[in-house]
């Protein structure tokens, strides 16, 4: 199974990087693309995104042997329902959501017959819009893969391929499993990030400015994650809530733990605490995930 033609649909963030990366990474394969707002069709277009934007969903997909859904996952079913009747048969159906088993359900029901194969690159800023696309997002990030028990292995191998030239590693990985790993590593970080900048407003003995003002790295990091489009991380929990809420249940068990150690002056619990996820940073800079500059490699404008 070969991919010449890629359907890109929506074009934000995900979708723009992923035809910027594509034109860069395998200039052989033509890119088309839309999205259901004009404007960003128009901004798209200017940028040259992909090789050509489309003023319709059908005229995107016509011909493409592979179709991207890069629409917030609440949105997957609305935008799979409208390009149903107008994809090439035979065609593979895949996405960029950060939830799996709501979308692999929603694809199944709404595209019955089809290759749908859900896919997840862990890759993304807290920027949004087609501004915000670039084309080596992707270069050293993960992207899972979450086939159905019967998936065709020809088009799980072409779709492994495609996002191995665009840069990123491949694993495949049960839908349900996913969505218990992206909670601990993703969706809980920005719960909890959306959580305590929210807490840090709304103090009454702590005024807007001064929080801003006073920023440390701790809490301008948490407002850098904070940021992310406030859309895609509604229906990332809506759609995610069984692990989200899970995982979140043993988060505020270990944060009471926490609060009795703090309590009772426990010294001991406190740094062995903070030992361990020291080691667990160091792993992360280690597997290539982020910058072990300082300062995570800001530069310093003061």
């Amino acid at each position: 199974m070969t991919i010449e033609t890629v359907a890109i649909i929506g074009l934000g963030l995900l979708g723009g990087s992923v035809g910027l990366a594509t034109m860069e990474h395998a200039p052989g394969i033509v890119t088309k693309g839309y999205d259901h707002n004009p404007d960003v069709r128009a901004k798209a277009a200017a940028r040259g995104i992909v090789g050509s934007v489309c003023d319709s969903a059908a005229d995107a997909v016509a011909d493409a042997d592979l179709v991207i859904l890069c629409v917030p996952v609440g949105a997957m079913e609305a935008a799979a329902s409208e390009l149903a009747p107008h994809l090439k048969q035979g065609a593979i159906i895949s996405d960029v959501g950060s939830s799996k088993e709501s979308v692999a359900k929603a694809l199944a029901k709404t595209l019955p017959g089809h290759t749908v194969i859900p896919a997840h690159p862990v890759a993304g800023t807290e920027q949004s819009g087609p501004e915000a696309g670039f084309a080596s997002l992707f270069t050293n990030r993960w992207c899972i893969l979450t086939p159905p028990e019967n998936a065709d292995e020809e088009a799980v191998s072409a779709l492994s391929d495609y996002w191995t030239k665009l840069g990123a590693k491949i694993e495949i990985m049960d839908a349900k499993h996913h969505d218990v790993v992206l909670a601990v590593t993703s969706h809980i970080p920005h719960l909890i990030a959306y959580t305590i900048v929210g807490t840090a407003s709304d103090l009454e003995e702590v005024t807007r400015s001064e929080v801003i003002k006073y920023s440390a790295g701790g809490f301008r990091d948490f407002t850098r994650i904070a940021a992310s489009d406030p859309v895609m991380w509604r229906d990332v929990f809506l759609n995610n809530k069984d692990a989200v809420l899970e995982v979140l249940g043993r988060f505020s068990e270990d944060l009471s733990a926490l609060q009795r150690a703090i309590r009772s002056g426990d010294g001991e619990t406190l740094h062995d605490l903070f030992s361990r996820t020291r080691k667990i940073r160091r792993e992360v800079i280690e597997q290539g995930q982020d910058d072990g500059r300082p300062d995570f490699g800001r530069k310093d404008h003061s």
